[in-house]
């Protein structure tokens, strides 16, 4: 068992012992420390100074890699091994940023040449777009391009999206429709032109339920405004491996990209399902995306354990979230074109290590992922700041920042950098009731301006965003997640949990026109009932 383990033990009576140590201490005692707890990785520096930890504790979460094999899982990942059991498949998201010259067989095919042969088309359909050869059922040049997906197939491609918005080729507009809620999909129509929109369909079957009914519904929209002239293959394009399905739509073959079941959806923006991405930045920034991610990928392989920033972060996490009772984690980029960014962590974090069953089919021993969360600063700072500040709970935060701005207008860079110093500053060292005192606080108010400190962050500074940058932290993560599932003894690369509600959803659908209603559970047949009786009141 993980928690019988002589490592777990010892950080457990390490633990034990640091109820009274201080980050204000540490620094006192050690001037040393921010030299000896900052790391740098892809030109990407990382300062741990601020945390809960000694040299001590370090050594003992990194013995405890060691014997949990991490370094043997993290190459089994690689190789291509099927480490995701319970569907038989290989984890090979890796292999999406491979450069050409390298060769990985799987079942005897070299996976390399087939990404870069998607990679190949996608570039030519990019490039249509982009200079305008590419035009609709009118002739018109496409200039708006819809991406409808859920999930992976709509996190990623936003995210990106929005944090490169700054190398986006302006002329063109994108919108991402995810939700089925149908204000998603009319939002995103408001300001579309039938004659200049394609939409990108991306789904792996061609099945997923809320894509396929966005997916209609602009077929729909756009067989109404363009009558006898519409054709499909002028507006549509598909990411997805149902080659039969994808035809019965209306799709041209040319307008199709796929990937393979190796690719998790969460894993997979790299992949076909960032054509959008792609379109907005170009084939050469897409590049420059896919190198950051292999950027990271040789840094995780090849940097020894004791100086790996990705073992580091994903080791604090299992510290604070296992022996500190820590039940969220926040992940707060003080860069604007960042903001879509925790969002995607959250998927990409929590629907692979939510986990509550081993990869052994028993009942987990520990709590598993916290609670990934955040927004872009310094809008937090008048918001939840207060909680991580002076609240009943301990919140380990990442700061992201860049170090030089996307764009220099006068001040504006030098008071966020402040803002985000400040922020780690006042959470690692507070303030106590003598120093709120001096300052001529009133005594009664003393102890609401008490800032207690003692609380963790990884400050995260890259030179400046770029699409080699966002490649870089995106792997970072995944890497994380890896590590993370390899000491918890889970299995990251399912997703069993998110399976169940779409079956019930299915069976719920057709009731609530009409039908028996017996089948469901009291309180849901209560709900469909009242959804009945409201729309018979509205005819």
């Amino acid at each position: 068992m993980l928690t019988d383990l002589a490592e777990w033990k010892a950080l457990e009576n390490k633990r034990e012992a640091m109820d009274e140590w201080t980050l204000r201490s540490a620094f006192a005692e050690n001037p040393h420390r921010v030299s000896e707890f900052s790391l740098k990785a892809c030109g990407i520096n990382f300062d741990f100074s601020k945390h809960l930890i000694d040299d001590e504790v370090r050594q003992l979460l990194l013995e405890l890699a060691r014997t949990r094999r991490v370094a043997e899982g993290i190459q089994a990942m690689f190789r291509g091994e099927r480490i995701n059991v319970t569907e038989n498949r290989s984890v090979l998201h890796t292999a999406l940023r491979k450069p050409k010259s390298d060769v990985l067989e799987i079942d005897g095919i070299d996976v390399v040449q087939d990404v870069h042969a998607v990679l190949a088309n996608m570039k030519t359909f990019a490039e249509k777009i982009r200079s305008g050869d590419f035009v609709g059922s009118t002739g018109k040049p496409i200039t708006r391009i819809v991406n409808i997906g859920i999930g992976g197939s709509d996190l990623g491609p936003v995210m990106a999206f929005e944090a490169l918005r700054a190398f986006s080729q302006r002329n063109l507009s994108f919108a991402f429709v995810s939700n089925v809620d149908a204000s998603d999909m009319a939002e995103a129509l408001v300001n579309s032109d039938p004659e200049t929109t394609l939409f990108i369909v991306a789904s792996k079957t061609f099945t997923t339920a809320e894509t396929m009914t966005n997916a209609s519904t602009a077929k729909q929209w756009l067989a109404k405004a363009l009558g006898d002239q519409f054709r499909s293959d002028r507006h549509f394009a598909a990411l997805s491996t149902n080659a039969t399905l994808v035809a019965e739509f209306g799709i041209s073959s040319e307008n199709v990209f796929g990937f393979w079941d190796w690719v998790g959806g969460r894993f997979s923006m790299d992949s076909a399902i960032g054509l959008s991405t792609m379109i907005a930045i170009g084939p050469s920034g897409f590049d420059d995306l896919l190198a950051g991610f292999h950027d990271m990928d040789e840094y995780f392989v090849h940097e020894p354990a004791e100086t790996n920033v990705v073992y580091l972060m994903a080791l604090l996490s299992i510290w604070y979230r296992n022996f500190f009772g820590c039940q969220s984690h926040a992940v707060l980029p003080y860069d604007n074109y960042l903001k879509r960014f925790p969002a995607y962590l959250q998927q990409m974090l929590m629907e692979s290590n939510g986990k509550s069953v081993m990869l052994d089919g028993l009942p987990v021993e520990v709590e598993t992922s916290p609670v990934y969360w955040g927004e872009p600063g310094t809008n937090g700072q008048h918001s939840f700041h207060q909680l991580l500040h002076q609240g009943t709970s301990v919140v380990p935060v990442d700061f992201l920042v860049g170090i030089s701005p996307v764009h220099d207008l006068g001040s504006h860079h030098d008071l966020l950098l402040s803002n985000v110093l400040a922020q780690a500053s006042v959470l690692a060292f507070g303030k106590n009731a003598d120093e709120v005192a001096a300052d001529g606080t009133r005594e009664d108010l003393v102890p609401h301006k008490v800032m207690p400190g003692n609380r963790p962050s990884t400050l995260i500074m890259y030179p400046q965003l770029s699409p080699r940058v966002l490649g870089q932290l995106v792997a970072l993560y995944e890497h994380i997640t890896l590590v993370q599932g390899l000491i918890w003894g889970i299995g990251s690369f399912d997703q069993w949990g998110v399976e169940l509600g779409k079956t019930v959803a299915n069976a719920i659908t057709p009731t609530l026109s009409s039908g028996d209603t017996s089948a469901l559970d009291p309180s849901t047949a209560a709900a469909v009932e009242l959804i009945r009786s409201h729309r018979s009141s509205q005819k």
